[in-house]
């Protein structure tokens, strides 16, 4: 069988060593500008494509080299370079297949724009020339001594901001608005480009061509990028390495310069650009290009570092054999072979990176969905999780269609199938109702004690913890005005009763008898209203109960201010639990459902309890705060205006406390509520939800 040609524009050169110590070369593809690492045996084989027949070019290997061939070698060659364009076309329907070949790359509108939207790169500039000029001024910033001084200027800089910390972290939440958020895009972007200029100075350097710079759009986000592929002809991996540094060293030297230049100016302009530049660059080399999660520095870094080319390939194909042998025991073949340690790590790798693209996918989805028009951004977000998370578990499980009669025949593929089956039942089987809130144990009735006016202390206040029987009195006040007022409406209405009572014996008084009696009538009602007012000054305890919260400096003859609280009377014996649900939970319960509340910390008993109301409406205000997330309860809350608003609808729950709480003494106790609730299927609530968010915002 005849062999197609290679493209004469093809390079080779020496690479380095491979982890197992036997040589590489790069395959270099000018056209395109990419690069192929390849083996011996790979070199060997493409050394004796002139040959054009299989069975000529594994003799030639047999005799010729120490190396063995076979026919199936020299057919994955061949596939290989079939696969990247690296063979010449022949034939007279040769454009018509490159035609297909390219559509068949472009794919559809629809391919394109799953592509596209979220990544694609607009080449902008040809800088290598303009490097080269360029790079006797640059080698200054490379140079030893920059180092030193960029070190210094670190190291003075992260002591003046430890010194003025209060000043900075200030100047940050200064700049969360508008305005702040602009700047930090023009800072971003400023810093991205001298990022780039890194990159490319560092490969200029090593003697690499920087064919390209442009801007990238990522969801619509412009950054900056740089064609650094040439530095894959270089041999050793330090030197890749440097050059996949470079961005995040010069992004840490304007950083460093930039802090210090804080440190040291005065308040203006230029030290607003100075934070600006010294925290963009923090953050964004901290929180972008240092992830290995994604195809950024951080990611060439560890290739480069590891010596492992396709690290995310190469570690995503271990992961996914691992995990076919641990489900189903195939007892395949490695794709590749490592050390137990490195084995291990590549596969923790893979799944920290299948997590972290997942989460970030998901993410990108909400993104778009609500910064796009809404028919566009629901298209978008089924896109992104159709095509980011879905296709590739269809591909897995598509991948073991031509194994199932190896998986149908293995134990553990039945074993797995089984734990599968039970984590299923698990989501999709009832379950008991168990609501697990914080709430807050407390007597069932109190009465507070205060002041109705300013008044004075008359007797003797009652001890903490004091016992009032039913009727007595707590504490009696005297207030000088009503007093004054109750002995003149007395004299009043005792002078009234006489002139009636004498009206008989004297002609005049006789015709004035019926205005006497409207007038004393009215002054008894006076005096009445006014004894019912006096009486708020002596309370009563309408139960037989306990004094607490008592001012320990209070004493007789003090001067209490209006509306002041003196005590409070805590009725013996009867106790109730108060906690809030949302509105899924407070569904699931019902007056007379039983439940369990133990204090904080387990030092009280626990107790029994029984569902007595469940409130019709939503709590608007938060009487407890003691059940706010502020205060370590489960309510997410927001303050305004002084008060504590639930962030969702919450319903006040009352539940009676069945046993008797002796250890507790008459106070408020904060704890766990457990409520038997319903039965309830555990996915159906997450599936009800996306159901309602889905016809929420498709209009329907």
């Amino acid at each position: 069988m005849s062999l197609p040609a290679l493209r004469e524009e093809l390079s080779l050169m020496p690479g380095a060593n491979l982890p197992d110590g036997q040589p590489s070369w790069t395959l270099h593809d000018p056209v395109r500008n990419r690069y192929y690492k390849i083996d011996w045996l790979t070199l060997v084989i493409l050394q004796r494509w002139w040959m054009d027949d299989i069975d000529e070019i594994v003799g030639a290997i047999a005799i010729e080299t120490t190396l063995h061939a076979e026919p199936a070698d020299v057919e994955g060659v061949r596939t290989f370079l079939t696969d990247n364009e690296l063979l010449q076309r022949t034939g007279g329907d040769n454009a018509r297949k490159m035609a297909d070949r390219l559509a068949a790359m472009q794919g559809t509108a629809f391919n394109w724009l799953v592509h596209h939207y979220l990544f694609f790169r607009i080449p902008l500039v040809r800088p290598d020339r303009w490097l080269g000029r360029m790079l006797p001024v640059a080698e200054f910033f490379f140079s030893r001594k920059f180092l030193l001084a960029t070190l210094a200027a670190f190291g003075i800089g992260l002591f003046e901001v430890a010194r003025n910390w209060d000043s900075f972290s200030a100047s940050l939440m200064d700049t969360f608005n508008l305005a702040g958020f602009l700047a930090y895009g023009v800072t971003l972007f400023g810093v991205k480009v001298f990022h780039e200029l890194g990159h490319a100075f560092s490969a200029k350097r090593l003697g690499c061509r920087v064919p390209a710079m442009g801007v990238a759009f990522l969801v619509m986000m412009p950054v900056a990028y740089t064609d650094t592929n040439d530095t894959w002809r270089l041999t050793d991996r330090m030197q890749r390495l440097q050059v996949a540094t470079a961005g995040i060293a010069t992004e840490l030297m304007i950083a460093s310069w930039a802090t210090l230049a804080w440190a040291l100016l005065p308040d203006g302009a230029l030290r607003s650009s100075a934070f600006f530049l010294a925290t963009t660059s923090w953050i964004a080399t901290i929180a972008i290009n240092a992830s290995p999660f994604m195809r950024f520095d951080g990611y060439f870094i560890l290739s480069d570092w590891l010596d492992m080319p396709n690290l995310h390939e190469r570690s995503f194909a271990l992961a996914r054999w691992h995990l076919r042998e641990v489900l189903f025991d195939l007892r395949e073949d490695r794709p590749e072979h490592f050390s137990r340690r490195k084995e291990i790590a590549l596969i923790l790798f893979a799944w920290g990176v299948w997590i972290y693209r997942l989460v970030l996918f998901l993410g990108i989805a909400v993104l778009v969905y609500h910064f796009f028009v809404k028919a566009v951004g629901i298209l978008l977000f089924v896109i992104e999780i159709g095509w980011f998370v879905l296709k590739p578990l269809k591909q897995e499980i598509m991948a073991w269609k031509p194994r199932w009669p190896v998986i149908a025949s293995r134990a553990r593929s039945r074993r797995s199938a089984i734990i599968a089956g039970a984590l299923v039942a698990l989501v999709f089987m009832p379950w008991p109702g168990r609501i697990g809130v914080s709430g807050v144990l407390k007597p069932a009735e109190t009465v507070p004690i205060f002041a109705p006016q300013g008044a004075r202390v008359e007797s003797a206040p009652p001890a903490e913890g004091a016992t009032i029987a039913a009727g007595a009195e707590v504490l009696r006040l005297y207030s000088p005005d009503l007093a004054w007022r109750r002995a003149g409406l007395k004299a009043k209405v005792d002078r009234l009763r006489w002139q009636a009572a004498a009206a008989g014996l004297d002609t005049d008084t006789r015709s004035r008898l019926q205005s006497l009696q409207v007038e004393l009538a009215t002054a008894e009602a006076e005096l009445t209203s006014l004894e019912e007012e006096l009486s708020l000054y002596s309370p009563k305890a309408p139960w037989p109960g306990v004094v607490r919260d008592v001012d320990p400096d209070l004493h007789r003859g003090q001067w209490v201010g209006r509306k002041e609280r003196i005590a409070i009377l805590v009725k013996q014996g009867a106790w109730v639990v108060e906690t809030y649900l949302d509105e899924e939970e407070v569904k699931r319960i019902s007056v007379g459902d039983s439940g369990r509340f133990s204090t904080d910390g387990g030092g009280g008993p626990s107790l029994s309890l029984k569902v007595m109301g469940v409130d019709a409406d939503a709590t608007r205000v938060l009487p407890n705060a003691m059940l706010a997330t502020i205060h370590g309860g489960h309510i997410i809350v927001r303050e305004k205006n002084n008060q504590v608003i639930p962030e969702q609808a919450m319903y006040r729950v009352t539940l009676a406390v069945e046993d008797k709480p002796a250890a507790l003494s008459t106070q408020a106790w904060r704890g766990t509520v457990v409520i038997n609730g319903t039965w309830q299927v555990p996915g159906w609530r997450y599936l009800r939800n996306a159901l309602a968010i889905l016809v929420r915002e498709s209009g329907m």
